[in-house]
């Protein structure tokens, strides 16, 4: 099912499109963003978003800290490194990091969305993980899931340094049934198995079609 369009718009103008992009770790989310940055979208990443939350001083760093313990932080802020090795292999402490950072996250998000819109960019990618738990499609004229092949997540995320250890934690705190899960709410899945220009073609024609429903519908 697709999330319903969201009120509040400017009938007069021009419907800047909301498209909330989420998939598996390591199957190309960022590298179908960045394609659609290039056709005049404005993106936003929800994981840069909570970097800014968690800067040196803020209140979400030091819930975080009153929950993990000061062996998390670092001189910078936060330790992801750290305080992964511990919520990807509890699933109890994610669901309580999650809790932490989300609600932090969101009205960042949907201030960057108003400007989007306000700017009249023709469409603006929301791109997030957990797009749909934290309540982000509910936002989104279209979901889009990003797939791959469990043997292709594994050699990406091993080329971005992760050893296989932690490969095999990041991917089972996501379950092996993620794909499964959000496809109910996807209005297309975009297959990133293949070369670069493979996933930027598909992307693009991807896109190419949301511009075109919603030109019909508006």
């Amino acid at each position: 099912m697709t999330a319903p369009r969201c009120g509040h718009r400017d009938e007069l103008a021009p419907m800047t499109l909301r498209i909330g992009l989420t998939g598996p770790i390591g199957c190309g989310k960022s590298t179908i963003a960045a394609a659609l940055a290039e056709r005049g979208g404005v993106v936003i990443d929800a994981d840069d978003l909570a970097r800014d939350v968690t800067m040196p001083g803020s209140p979400v760093l030091a819930a975080i800290e009153e929950r993990f313990g000061a062996g998390v932080l670092a001189p910078d802020g936060l330790d992801r490194a750290a305080l992964a090795r511990i919520v990807f292999s509890d699933p109890s402490a994610l669901h309580d990091l999650e809790a932490i950072v989300h609600p932090a996250v969101r009205p960042l998000i949907e201030q960057a969305v108003a400007a989007a819109e306000s700017a009249g960019a023709p469409f603006v990618v929301v791109e997030a993980i957990k797009l749909v738990e934290a309540g982000y499609a509910e936002r989104c004229d279209e979901v889009w899931l990003v797939t791959c092949s469990p043997k292709e997540q594994r050699k990406r995320l091993a080329g971005r340094g992760f050893r296989p250890d932690e490969i095999e934690r990041r991917m089972a705190s996501q379950g092996a049934d993620l794909v499964a899960r959000l496809g109910p709410y996807a209005a297309r899945v975009i297959d990133a198995s293949g070369t670069l220009d493979q996933t930027v073609r598909r992307a693009t024609q991807a896109l190419d079609a949301a511009l075109r429903s919603r030109d019909v519908q508006a």
